[in-house]
């Protein structure tokens, strides 16, 4: 873990335009309607066309970003293949509008399942399960009836539909993008069998969400398994990838700046959860619900538009030290978990 993080690029291409990182690797960003205000999306020259690894947002303004792209930086070669990394609204947003202009979808087959099914999936309210779910982590009555009032997000208000059929990637495969050889390594907890790319051919890795810098992936447990342990998957597939990074790669990722210090950082990836951890350990010597739980897990309490998010992290914590044998929990009057250390 010799040398420190750094950042080879330190201004991000603005929009509409696009940065060549190494040869033949364009890197480009897409707006977000949210804090995290972007993601990164980058072009692999192929000679006769381009290979394009994530795609942001379906909307009109995003479709309008690509259009100049395509004439400008892009040269007005087609896009060819699409890689998603995983399957987030983010990431795979505008791959089904680029597999109808005849590219060729390649992603994990865990990824393609979950954006086929979400697209399918329109919701006008919550689902009881979901009221549930907020319930028994502690969510606050009265956020609770607002939220229940609400449409929830749909997967589709920001995903292009999916046509059937692509081309399934997974681990320990090999692969030619825009003329390097990759080996790909999955890694999970922030979303299942999520790709990431390392170059054999130099110290290039794209690396998703997977791999970033200065911010943390968001682990969350959702009512769709609401007993899982993403965070004991997170904390695998870093382990699993420390042999293998070097201080020379320069990573990619789904959202910030490229950067330099993998070893470093994958280090930091895992030490942020364990010091959430141990914080929370001292915190539940007396019960609390998961929604009381924001400061010992991310330092601070958290309201606003990152409140669902927080929410989500804060159960997979718990739900780790529940598998581990560290905890108990007793449903309350109110349906809400109490949790608790035990004795």
């Amino acid at each position: 873990m010799t040398g420190g993080i750094r950042y080879p690029f330190e201004v991000p291409p603005a929009e509409g335009e696009a940065l060549e990182v190494a040869e033949g690797v364009l890197w480009m960003r897409l707006p977000l309607p949210m804090a995290l205000d972007h993601v990164n999306v980058f072009a692999l020259d192929e000679g006769d066309g381009w290979t394009v690894i994530d795609t942001g947002f379906d909307s009109k303004r995003a479709r309008g970003i690509w259009t100049r792209l395509l004439a400008g930086p892009l040269a007005g070669k087609p896009v060819k293949r699409i890689v998603v990394t995983h399957y987030h609204p983010d990431h795979v947003g505008l791959a089904g509008w680029f597999q109808a202009q005849g590219a060729e979808l390649l992603t994990t087959r865990t990824s393609w399942l979950y954006a086929r099914m979400l697209c399918l999936d329109e919701q006008a309210a919550p689902l009881p399960e979901q009221l549930a779910f907020w319930r028994a982590s502690g969510m606050p009555p009265a956020l609770l009836a607002q939220r229940e009032k609400e449409r929830p997000f749909n997967f589709s208000d920001v995903v292009a539909p999916l046509p059937v059929g692509f081309t399934r990637l997974q681990e320990g495969q090999e692969i030619t993008l825009g003329g390097r050889r990759w080996r790909i390594h999955t890694g999970d907890g922030h979303a299942p069998e999520h790709a990431t790319f390392w170059s054999l051919d130099d110290h290039l890795i794209l690396g998703g969400d997977q791999l970033l810098p200065s911010i943390s992936a968001n682990i969350g447990v959702y009512p769709t398994e609401p007993d899982a342990d993403p965070l004991a998957e997170w904390l695998t597939s870093c382990a699993r990838f420390q042999p293998m990074a070097r201080h020379s790669h320069m990573v990619l990722p789904g959202h910030k700046l490229p950067f330099t210090g993998l070893p470093l950082r994958l280090h930091q990836m895992v030490e942020n959860h364990i010091g959430a951890l141990n914080r929370l350990r001292k915190h539940l010597t007396a019960p609390h619900t998961a929604a009381q739980c924001f400061l010992p897990v991310f330092k601070r309490e958290i309201t606003g538009d990152a409140y669902g998010m927080a929410l989500v992290e804060a159960v997979a914590h718990l739900n780790h030290l529940l598998h581990r044998g560290e905890v108990s929990r007793t449903m309350g009057e109110d349906g809400a978990w109490q949790w608790v250390m035990n004795d």
